[in-house]
C-alpha cells in the first residue's frame, strides 16, 4: 500500500475510534434522519466484508512469527494492510449497525450483545494494528489477540443471526421435527403443537422480544392478541378481519405483505392451519382431539403433525412447489397428504364454475395426486376420463355427482384406487353389481342416499365380500333442510336510470320474497318475486327463499346504487394511499364494488385509500350535466383503524380553476367493537349545473381516545362515488 493513502487510513481509522465510542456514549440522544436510515439498512449488506477479512488477517496474525514469515516483507506488509483494511470495514459496519439500531422495533439483550461484540471487535482490530510492531508484541500475545478476535466475531455473527433468523435458526428444523414426531395426536395442542411452529419458523425471526417489528410480538399468546401498531393482529372467528391474514394475502410486491418478499413464505397448508385456526376462535389451549373429527382443522392439523414415515411409501417423486401454487386457484386447492410427503390431496369447488379442463390442467401433476374430492360437482361420465390420469389415486369422492356405472368403468385402470364415495348418485343395485367388481383393488364404498334399499346394500355385501359397503342415511322427505339464501343475478349493482332487479335460488320451484323498505321478508306478506321489479333509485333489497317441506333460508341482502353521470375524464389532486391504489381515479366510476375480506381479490383490487392526506378528485364532463347529490360508498373496520370519512366536501362550476364549494355533508363514526360494514354516504343539494365536480374527502385526523391507535390519523377506503 502506498505511504501516503496508509497514512490517510491510518487517520481514518483514529477518527473512526472516536466517532463510534461517541455514537456508543450517547446512543440513547440519536436522533438518526431519514437519509441516514438507508445507510444504515445497508449494515447487513457491508458486514461480510470485515468478516472475511479479519478472520483472514486473524488467521495471517497467528502464524506471523514463524521463522519462515517473519523475515518475509510481502507477508509482512500484506498482513498489515490487510488488518488496516479489516478495521475500517468493521468501523464502517458498526456505525451502519448503530444507525440502523435506532430504528422502531429493535430491542433486547441480543440486540445489546450483537451490538457489543461488533463494536468490541472494530476496537480490537484497532488495538492490534497500533500495537503490533511495538518491541514487546511476540508470539503469545499475537495468538492470543487472533484468538479472541475470532471468537468474538463468531459470537457476533451468531448474535447477527439470531437477530435477523430467530434465536434457534440452526437447530430449529431438527428440533422442530423431534418435538412434533413426540407429541402423542392425543396430547397435541392446535396452538402449542401446529400455529406456534408456523410462526416460530416464518414470523417471529422480525416479530421477538428482541426485535418487534411494528411493535408485534408473536413469541407468546398475550403478545398474539394484544397485536401491534396496525392494531389487533387476530379477530378470533373472523379471519377475514384479522390483520394477519389479511397482510399473509397481500400480492408478494406489496411493501407490507408478509412474510416480507426474500424471506420463507407461508405454505397453502399453513396457510389454512392459521385460517381455520382463527375461524375457530384462536383458542391457546384447545386440544387437536377436542375438534369433531370431520373438523377440517383436525384433519389438516393432524395432517401436518403426521411425519411422513406414518403414511404409505410412495415411488414417485414430489412435485415442484410453484407448479403446485400455480395450480391453486378460488375454486381448486392442492394440499400434501402429510409433511414431507409427495403425495398431494385436491379439492374442487364451486359447481357452477366447474369443468373437466380443471381436471386436465393437473396433468404436470398428475402422478403426485391421490385424492381427489369432487362432491357435488356436476360431473358426468365423459369427465371421469380425465380422473383415470391420475395414476397413482387412493382416494375419490364423487358424492353427489351424475355418473354412472358406465362412466365408472373407466376407473378400472386405478389399480391403486382404495376408497370410493358414491352417496346421493342416481346408481342402482344392477349398476354397481356390474361395475365394482371391475375395480379390483377397492376396499370401502360409500352408497348411502342412493335407490339401493337397506336390503339392496346387504346383498351387494354378501355378492362383494373383498369390500366394504357403506350404506346409510337416505332423504324420505321426513327430514327438512334449510335452504340456502337467494342469490342475485345482475352483473353489477350499480345502474345509471333503471335496472331490473333479478334475483334467483339453485333450486327449482322455490318462492323469494323480497322488500325494498328495510323490513325482512316474510314467507306470507312479503312481495314475491317474479321478475317484474325495476329499480329506480338507490335501495337495500332484503330477500329470503321458501319452499315446502323445507326450512326458510336466512336473509340475503343486496345494495343497489344509481349514479346517473358519468365523467369524462377523472383526476387526482392528491396521492393515494401506497397499498390501496385500486385503479387510481379510474377506481371511482369503474361499477366494481370492493368487499370486506383479504382474501377476496376485491379487497385488494377495488379499494383506493388515503391517510395522510386528502382524497381529492376533479371530474369533467364536456356536456354540462344538472347535480344534486354525491354519493361515495367505504368501509368501516374499527379494529383495523379504517374509519369513515371526516367529512366530503363537494365544489363544482363551468371552469377548472373557478370552482365553488356545493355542499358538506359527513358520515357517523363507529362506535368501539362495531362490526366491520359497507356504507353509502350521500350529500344532497339544490340542483347546480356544471361542468367540473371537485370531491375532497377528509380522513379523521384524530382517531378516538377509546381505539387502540389513538391519536393516529384514520385510512379511508372509497371504492365508487355515484354522481346523480
Amino acid at each position: 500500500m502506498n505511504l501516503r493513502f496508509r497514512f490517510f487510513a491510518e487517520q481514518l481509522l483514529v477518527a473512526a475510534n472516536i466517532f463510534i465510542l461517541f455514537l456508543l456514549l450517547f446512543e440513547s440522544k440519536l436522533v438518526v434522519p431519514t437519509w441516514l436510515q438507508t445507510i444504515g439498512r445497508m449494515h447487513p449488506l457491508i458486514l461480510h466484508f470485515p468478516i472475511v477479512i479479519l478472520l483472514i488477517a486473524m488467521l495471517l496474525e497467528f502464524f506471523r512469527f514463524k521463522p519462515e514469515y517473519a523475515t518475509n516483507t510481502f507477508y509482512k506488509n500484506f498482513l498489515q494492510n490487510l488488518l488496516l483494511i479489516g478495521a475500517l470495514f468493521a468501523a464502517i459496519t458498526v456505525i451502519m449497525g448503530l444507525f440502523l439500531s435506532r430504528e422502531e422495533g429493535y430491542t433486547g439483550d441480543t440486540l445489546t450483545l450483537h451490538k457489543w461484540t461488533g463494536a468490541g471487535i472494530f476496537f480490537i482490530a484497532s488495538i492490534i494494528y497500533w500495537i503490533r510492531n511495538t518491541g514487546w508484541y511476540k508470539a503469545p500475545v499475537a495468538k492470543a489477540g487472533a484468538f479472541v478476535t475470532v471468537t468474538i466475531l463468531v459470537l457476533t455473527g451468531h448474535y447477527g443471526a439470531a437477530l435477523t433468523h430467530g434465536s434457534n435458526f440452526i437447530w430449529e428444523p431438527i428440533e422442530r421435527n423431534d418435538e412434533m414426531a413426540a407429541v402423542p395426536l392425543e396430547e397435541a395442542v392446535v396452538y402449542t403443537n401446529v400455529i406456534k411452529p408456523i410462526f416460530d419458523q416464518k414470523c417471529t425471526s422480525c416479530h421477538n422480544p428482541d426485535k418487534i417489528k411494528g411493535e408485534l410480538n408473536l413469541s407468546d399468546p398475550e403478545s398474539i392478541m394484544k397485536g401491534g401498531k396496525s392494531g389487533k393482529l387476530i379477530v378470533p372467528g373472523n379471519p377475514q378481519m384479522s390483520l394477519l391474514l389479511q397482510r399473509v394475502h397481500l400480492p408478494m410486491e406489496e411493501k407490507k405483505h408478509m412474510p416480507p418478499s426474500g424471506k420463507a413464505q407461508l405454505t397453502l397448508q399453513e396457510i389454512s392451519l392459521i385460517t381455520l385456526w382463527v375461524k375457530q376462535k384462536a383458542e391457546f389451549k384447545r386440544k387437536i382431539t377436542e375438534l369433531a373429527s370431520t373438523d377440517s382443522l383436525r384433519i389438516l392439523a393432524t395432517t401436518y403433525l403426521k411425519p411422513a414415515e406414518a403414511v404409505d411409501k410412495f415411488d414417485f417423486p414430489a412435485a415442484d412447489e410453484e407448479t403446485v401454487a400455480k395450480l391453486n386457484s378460488d375454486y381448486r386447492t392442492i394440499l400434501p397428504l402429510a409433511r414431507e410427503s409427495p403425495a398431494l390431496a385436491v379439492n374442487i369447488y364451486n359447481a357452477s364454475a366447474f369443468n373437466a379442463k380443471q381436471l386436465d390442467e393437473l396433468s404436470e401433476i398428475k402422478k403426485q395426486v391421490i385424492s381427489l374430492n369432487l362432491n357435488k360437482m356436476p360431473v358426468k361420465d365423459a369427465d371421469l376420463k380425465s380422473v383415470k390420469q391420475f395414476e397413482n389415486l387412493r382416494k375419490l369422492d364423487l358424492n353427489f355427482t351424475d355418473v354412472t356405472a358406465t362412466g365408472l368403468k373407466e376407473l378400472a385402470s386405478l389399480k391403486y384406487l382404495q376408497s370410493l364415495t358414491l352417496s346421493g348418485t342416481k346408481l342402482t343395485l344392477a349398476d354397481l353389481k356390474s361395475v365394482l367388481p371391475q375395480l379390483k383393488s377397492l376396499k370401502t364404498v360409500a352408497v348411502w342416499d342412493t335407490k339401493l334399499s337397506a336390503a339392496d346394500v346387504a346383498v351387494l355385501q354378501k355378492d362383494i365380500k373383498n369390500m366394504e359397503i357403506i350404506g346409510g342415511f337416505k332423504d324420505d322427505g321426513k327430514n327438512p333442510l334449510k335452504l340456502n339464501p337467494p342469490q342475485v343475478k345482475n352483473s353489477s349493482m350499480i345502474f345509471a336510470k333503471t335496472t331490473p332487479l333479478e334475483l334467483k335460488h339453485p333450486i327449482k320451484g322455490v318462492d323469494i320474497r323480497f322488500t325494498m323498505d328495510g323490513t325482512e321478508p316474510d314467507s306470507i306478506n312479503s312481495p314475491l318475486f317474479n321478475n317484474k321489479t325495476i329499480l329506480t333509485n338507490s335501495g337495500t333489497i332484503k330477500a329470503k327463499a321458501y319452499k315446502n317441506g323445507w326450512y326458510g333460508s336466512d336473509l340475503a341482502v343486496f345494495d343497489f346504487f344509481k349514479s346517473a353521470y358519468e365523467p369524462d375524464s377523472v383526476n387526482l389532486l392528491a396521492p393515494l394511499n401506497r397499498v390501496h391504489q385500486a385503479e387510481g381515479a379510474k377506481t371511482f366510476f369503474d361499477k366494481k364494488l370492493g368487499v370486506i375480506g383479504a382474501n377476496n381479490p376485491a379487497w385488494a383490487n377495488n379499494w383506493a385509500g388515503v391517510r395522510n392526506n386528502d382524497m381529492i378528485l376533479v371530474s369533467e364532463f364536456k356536456k354540462p350535466i344538472t347535480l344534486s347529490s354525491v354519493g361515495m360508498h367505504y368501509m368501516i373496520e374499527e379494529a383495523t383503524g379504517i374509519f369513515p370519512p371526516e367529512s366530503v366536501e363537494v365544489w363544482g362550476g363551468n371552469s377548472r380553476d373557478d370552482l365553488k364549494l356545493i355542499s358538506t355533508f359527513k358520515a357517523p363514526l363507529p362506535a368501539k367493537g362495531d362490526k366491520a360494514t359497507l356504507k353509502l354516504v350521500e350529500g344532497t343539494f339544490k340542483p347546480q349545473t356544471v361542468s367540473f365536480v371537485k370531491v375532497v374527502v377528509k380522513p379523521v385526523v384524530k382517531i378516538p381516545e377509546w381505539h387502540n391507535s389513538k391519536g393516529n390519523r384514520a385510512l379511508v377506503l372509497v371504492d365508487e362515488m355515484f354522481f346523480n
